[in-house]
């Protein structure tokens, strides 16, 4: 009998041993968390029922008031809508460039490293340099795309000034600052598609674009189910092109939800209302997360 306890024992002992290592290895990471991720959303989902403001000596708890105003604020409202705007054109359109861009540096040839850095590059330029760039290109008077539309004789527009056109500049730079990360996304997942599949293929005749839709689309439903959420949390959470290009006008035209809670926050000093409408971002934001985790899932399970 002790013979053959004395093994199970040592393996229980081991296994307890190897539970408590991987508990202190995970404890410090688990206090940052805790210390700088779940007690400030705890705090400030308290603040979002309160009357808080930054200056003054407002803080009186208001219960589900500033949800209320919510439901009823037309402003906010509004910059849900360009939000989902931006979210709804930039989810495609810098998705399929992604995958066109991976695919041309896919295959290793003496130029591929140099595109790949090309395409990256858009990617580390700081969100301000950036927007400061495309704003100087976008000026009526002396921009780099209104004298070539000079050139051509055609009508100069003024970009970021008009209502109709300003929400479509910020587009622009968005999908041409982003494509690249995504890039480097979806070549990781072509590079771990068999060469021997598209052999096989060759070999029963499939051309080019049927080896595309029949083996690479279906073998990159996972990367693309990445992609897309996290491009779609990006798109909606959009504030530093806005920020710096437009401040949200003309007329508001390009007031994104998260610029108009940084707004509220740190202009008007609401701040319990301006949390109200983070959480209710949140939810927003997890909601279509979710939905779009199970259709992926589905998929890919098909």
């Amino acid at each position: 009998m002790d013979s053959t306890l004395r093994p199970k024992q040592s393996s229980q002992r081991f296994r307890r041993h190897e539970q408590a290592t991987a508990f202190w290895f995970l404890a410090p990471a688990f206090a940052l968390l805790l210390v700088f991720v779940f007690y400030p959303m705890l705090q400030a989902l308290a603040i979002s029922f309160r009357n808080y403001s930054l200056v003054g000596a407002g803080n009186v708890f208001v219960g589900l008031d500033n949800y209320r105003q919510l439901l009823g604020d037309r402003a906010f409202y509004n910059s849900l809508i360009h939000s989902f705007h931006f979210a709804l054109i930039v989810i495609p359109v810098q998705t399929s460039i992604a995958l066109g861009m991976a695919l041309l540096v896919q295959k290793k040839t003496a130029v591929s490293g140099l595109f790949r850095t090309l395409f990256f590059i858009p990617v580390i330029i700081s969100t301000a340099v950036a927007a400061t760039v495309f704003k100087l290109i976008y000026n009526k008077d002396y921009g780099l795309l209104n004298s070539f539309l000079k050139a051509l004789h055609l009508p100069i527009t003024e970009f970021l000034s008009d209502p109709d056109t300003a929400m479509n500049g910020i587009i622009v730079l968005g999908i041409w600052k982003g494509a690249g990360f995504f890039m480097i996304i979806f070549l990781a997942g072509l590079n771990q598609i068999s060469p021997e599949l598209y052999e096989a293929a060759r070999i029963d005749g499939a051309s080019r674009l049927q080896q595309f839709v029949r083996i690479t689309l279906p073998l990159l439903k996972r990367t693309t189910a990445f992609v897309v959420i996290i491009t779609t949390i990006d798109a909606i959470k959009l504030s530093g092109l806005v920020f710096v290009m437009t401040n949200g006008g003309p007329n508001g035209s390009t007031e994104t939800i998260v610029y108009y809670i940084y707004k509220q926050a740190f202009t008007q000093m609401r701040m319990g209302y301006a949390t109200a409408a983070a959480f209710v971002l949140f939810a927003i934001v997890l909601t279509i997360s979710l939905i779009q985790m199970k259709l992926f899932n589905k998929d890919a399970e098909q």
